[in-house]
């Protein structure tokens, strides 16, 4: 609140009561229409359903995120479920996502965000002293080699095998047994999709869910989604891959 009144101060110096009163206006029309639109979804998209690999699961609306625009709406369903029914063994989330939805006891590593439970490492060179009987990712891979900063997204590295490599250190990271699970936005990365293309990334199983309605995801194969574009016709993803790697 002292920053927020010291910032409005500065302001009011700099460009005069006007503006201050214009911003402060611009503010709360923005948070009454997110709020509105929140509560519109969280009303009417969350008590219906979408099906995946056989089971039903409830639409996901948050205001973090504005979960109900993007891909976060079926992605979080899924692998909360999964994280549900590895309660109590080794877990490790790449990208810190679903704690800001959910209270987490998982071990998450995230090169960027900083956080108590956040381990602040490079993927890459990620080097635990246990190993994983889960990794899951929700939408955090196909930054790697990519538009890693988020404070600077336009700054496009152009690594395409970083991505190799990280998916590779992620195996050394699992246990006997053990399984990763990422999910990828398709469009996002066309570094990452040519390599999905080229069947340069492995996986045990591999599943599609496709956008066909602002709000409505349906299973769909890999050869209708492949060449989805992020962001057209519906705001960012219009169809993810969902991949399941086990243990070399």
């Amino acid at each position: 609140m002292k920053r927020l009144l010291s910032r409005a101060w500065k302001a009011k110096k700099e460009k005069g009561i006007g503006h201050v009163v214009r911003s402060g206006m611009d503010i709360l029309s923005y948070r009454v229409n997110l709020n509105s639109r929140y509560w519109y979804h969280r009303l009417l998209l969350s008590p219906r359903v979408f099906t995946f690999r056989g089971s039903r699961y409830h639409y996901f609306s948050q205001r973090y995120n504005t979960t109900w625009r993007n891909e976060r709406a079926v992605e979080v369903p899924i692998i909360r479920k999964v994280l549900e029914e590895h309660r109590g063994r080794n877990i490790l989330e790449v990208g810190n996502v679903i704690s800001h939805y959910y209270s987490v006891k998982h071990d998450i590593v995230d090169k960027y965000e900083a956080s108590s439970r956040v381990i602040n490492q490079d993927i890459v060179d990620f080097r635990p002293s246990k190993k994983y009987d889960l990794i899951v990712s929700i939408s955090t891979m196909e930054h790697v080699g990519w538009d890693e900063d988020p404070l600077d997204q336009s700054k496009i590295l152009g690594e395409p095998v970083k991505i190799l490599q990280s998916l590779d250190n992620l195996q050394e990271c699992l246990a006997p047994g053990g399984m990763i699970i990422i999910t990828i936005p398709v469009g996002y990365n066309p570094q990452l999709d040519k390599s999905l293309a080229e069947g340069r990334i492995g996986f045990s199983e591999r599943f599609c869910l496709k956008r066909v309605a602002r709000n409505k995801w349906v299973e769909a194969a890999w050869a209708d989604c492949r060449e989805a574009k992020y962001g057209a016709p519906y705001t960012a993803a219009n169809a993810i891959v969902i991949l399941f790697i086990s243990k070399r």
